[in-house]
């Protein structure tokens, strides 16, 4: 369902587990960085309607969470506050195409399997979590981060035949996970 071909390590868990108020500040941040990612898709390809309307959506949606991450933030007395980023992001956008109509094509895979990872990851945070209300907070979030995985890929689909995104898909997925495997000593969401 979620086109990862590697798992989150065990020692992520661990990680983020002993400092949960770096990666409540983190995810905060990629909550603005996916509705900024789904802006510029929007503004990038602002001639395919059915593209169009998905984006301002998932903008909507993310930023939605964003305000939700930054009122638990405050109802717990943490700061929010600029951190350093992982370099996750980074290293997956350095594989896109420069090219269109493959640039489009990268450009929503790897939103795609960024929502997937989170996916996945809340799914871990809600399942091992002693902290009951960032437990829930987090499973309430696992199935958006699913369908906005979904909806990338689909979109993807306007650009190309379905096989040529389903195999882009497949080797994209591959550097993630080596980009997952190599990890960062960061309490981050994509760490």
């Amino acid at each position: 369902m979620l086109n990862l071909r590697t798992e989150t390590p065990a020692c992520w868990l661990k990680q983020v587990s002993a400092n949960l108020e770096e990666l409540l500040i983190d995810h905060a941040h990629c909550e603005k960085k996916a509705a900024g990612v789904a802006m510029n898709l929007l503004f990038a390809y602002v001639d395919r309607v059915e593209l169009v309307r998905a984006m301002s959506a998932i903008v909507q949606e993310e930023l939605s969470h964003f305000h939700l991450v930054l009122d638990l933030l405050e109802r717990r007395g943490i700061r929010f506050r600029k951190i350093p980023p992982s370099r996750y992001g980074e290293r997956l956008r350095a594989l896109c195409n420069k090219q269109e109509p493959l640039r489009a094509v990268d450009r929503l895979l790897t939103a795609a399997l960024i929502e997937a990872r989170s996916c996945e990851r809340f799914g871990l945070l809600r399942d091992h979590l002693a902290d009951v209300e960032l437990a829930a907070f987090f499973g309430d979030l696992f199935e958006s981060e699913a369908r906005h995985h979904s909806t990338y890929v689909r979109l993807a689909k306007l650009f190309v035949p379905e096989e040529r995104v389903e195999a882009r898909l497949a080797e994209l997925a591959v550097e993630e996970g080596r980009i997952i495997e190599s990890g960062e000593n960061l309490s981050r969401m994509h760490s």
